[in-house]
Formats: structure tokens, C-alpha cells, sequence
């Protein structure tokens, strides 16, 4: 790995640590993990998708999920531990806020769409709270939406001919107006976690 590249991963994972220890930011930058000294606001981060949601086979866009706060995760079904991981750990939330996880959306965003068709997603998912959305799309549908919310998606490949996904660990946290607001990073303090998501829904009533 080229000395660039290195100071690429050590950049972007610096960022995921500065966001994780957010809470509720207001107009800050970050730069992105691309590289090359693109700087972008975190205000800028989500706007207009449209995905299909795998649970009912019909398309969504991000007006669907309008009106209440939103936690997305963006993984993919062939992730061996970071994907399932955070899966797991938003049952656990959802469970722990009980009713006032109606109050929000949850969605799984797949960043592979050339493996994760709607019934793979769909049944992955399936094995975790119904209350999470398996969202998947096209291959331009899937570029679109992690764009709109600056993930760090890259395929990587395999010695066998297969390949991986390198991709954002963070949960992205929106409010009602799908703008977003911090984020709960990967294996954070199940505590710290619970605060965010209960502010988040306290500051929607």
C-alpha cells in the first residue's frame, strides 16, 4: 500500500472517530474520504434518494422517511462482522426505547447492490427488528444516495476472484427534516448511543 493511500485510511479514520464523539453538530467541516483536500460541510450531508425498500418490494425516496428522525446504516449482506454487528446493536435500541422507537425510521442501506438484490437484503434483514428497512437499488441509485450522505464506499478485491466492501462504520442520525444531525459510531458506549437517539427523538416532538 502506497504511503497516500496509507494517509488516506489514517484520515478518514480520524473523521469517523471526530463524528462518532459528536452528539448534535451544527455547520462544521470534515474532510472527505476521498481525499485530495476536498473539504465538504457536515450540513451538506443527505438529501434526495430513491432506493427500494426490500421488506415490501416498492420504491421510497427520502420523503418517505420525512416526518420522523432516521438512523441509516450503510453496510452490505456479505459483511463478516462490522454489518451484523451494528444490526444486532440496533435491535438492542429499538428494544430499549420501546414505544418511542415508532417515533423514528431505521434502514440498512446497501453499498452493494451487485450482490444485495431486494430478496437477499430482505431476508438478511428479516433476522434482525422488522422495524429496520432493508434499502437497496441500481447500481446509480446506490452511487446517488451515498453521495447525497458522503459514505466511504469501496469495492476491494479478493485473491480468490471474489471481492469486499470497504464502507463507512458510522450510523448517520437525521432529524424529522432529513437533515443531519451527528452520528453513533461503530461499538460505541451502548449509553452514549441511547442519548443520542432519545435527543434526537426529543427534539422531534
Amino acid at each position: 500500500m502506497s504511503a497516500l493511500k496509507i494517509l488516506r485510511y489514517v484520515a478518514w479514520a480520524a473523521v469517523i472517530v471526530l463524528l462518532g464523539a459528536m452528539g448534535f453538530v451544527g455547520y462544521k467541516q470534515y474532510v472527505a474520504p476521498e481525499g485530495e483536500g476536498l473539504i465538504a460541510p457536515l450540513a451538506s450531508i443527505g438529501g434526495p434518494f430513491t432506493m427500494i425498500d426490500a421488506s415490501t418490494g416498492k420504491t421510497v425516496t427520502d420523503a418517505d422517511f420525512r416526518g420522523k428522525p432516521s438512523a441509516y446504516f450503510f453496510g452490505f449482506t456479505f459483511c463478516p462482522d462490522v454489518c451484523p454487528t451494528t444490526l444486532a446493536e440496533t435491535q438492542m435500541w429499538i428494544e430499549q426505547l420501546g414505544p418511542d422507537a415508532d417515533k423514528m425510521n431505521f434502514a440498512f442501506v446497501s453499498v452493494d447492490p451487485e450482490r444485495d438484490t431486494p430478496e437477499v437484503m430482505r431476508d438478511y434483514v428479516a433476522a434482525f427488528d422488522k422495524r429496520i428497512r432493508p434499502l437497496t437499488g441500481t447500481p446509480e441509485q446506490t452511487e446517488e444516495m451515498v453521495k447525497a450522505y458522503r459514505i466511504y464506499a469501496r469495492k476491494v478485491p479478493l485473491d480468490d476472484g471474489d471481492y469486499t466492501m470497504d464502507h463507512s462504520a458510522a450510523v448517520f442520525l437525521m432529524d424529522q427534516d432529513n437533515r443531519f444531525v451527528g452520528t453513533i459510531a461503530y461499538d460505541e458506549d451502548p449509553e452514549n448511543a441511547m442519548a443520542k437517539l432519545r435527543r434526537l427523538i426529543d427534539n422531534a416532538s
